[in-house]
């Protein structure tokens, strides 16, 4: 199958994708698939976030080729991840500790739970992960939601938070509607921290 003719989500969802750093804008995420692991903690401490990273790569890979060989290829999609936590500012004042995550790495439709066994057995094969068995299929539901692209360090999303929960959502009558989710369309570990490109996603409601 030739590169134009893979499916590629970033260029099926380029509204979701492809936000501008000037402001928040609205998007309406349609109900979406991804493999996902959740956990707890500090994500550059904690074990468990670095076993879930090291976990979903080797299975969306695997899945990827399976599906290439099956006759329908596609590009492994950025790693994304929603954060939680019992107190919202817990973000604004970059409080790790009190996070907890489940980090997701988007699938096609055709994509199902079959296919991610397969693709963890294969896995397990390779490498006996210890979040290989957390790994799930999993349905994501937003709908309305405010995003906008950070550029930048992740400790510097302070201050575009606090905007946009203490100033922006209130000017438009909203509040939280589900996890603060965010898009890493760079990699930490080959960019330079200031040229990290990240979306920042508010599922919202009317407040």
């Amino acid at each position: 199958m030739a590169d134009a003719e893979k499916y590629d989500v970033k260029r099926a969802r380029r509204e979701l994708y492809g936000a501008s750093a000037r402001d928040f804008v609205l998007v309406d995420v349609p109900p979406m698939r991804y493999l996902a692991v959740d956990g707890h903690g500090d994500p550059n401490t904690a074990r468990a976030y670095a076993e879930a990273i090291e976990a979903l790569y080797p299975v969306a890979y695997a899945v990827k080729f399976a599906s290439k060989r099956a006759g329908r290829d596609f590009v492994v999609a950025p790693l994304e991840g929603l954060w939680r936590a019992d107190d919202p500012s817990a973000f604004v004042r970059r409080d790790k500790s009190a996070w907890s995550w489940t980090m997701l790495i988007a699938q096609p439709d055709w994509v199902d739970e079959q296919m991610v066994a397969d693709a963890v057995s294969g896995a397990r094969a390779k490498a006996d992960r210890p979040a290989l068995d957390l790994v799930e299929l999993r349905e994501v539901r937003e709908g309305r939601s405010a995003q906008i692209l950070h550029v930048g360090p992740y400790d510097a999303e302070g201050p575009t938070l606090a905007w946009l929960h203490d100033e922006w959502m209130p000017a438009h009558g909203l509040t939280f509607n589900g996890d603060h989710h965010e898009i890493y369309l760079g990699d930490a570990r080959r960019t330079a921290p200031e040229k990290l490109r990240t979306i920042l996603r508010q599922p919202v409601r009317p407040a």
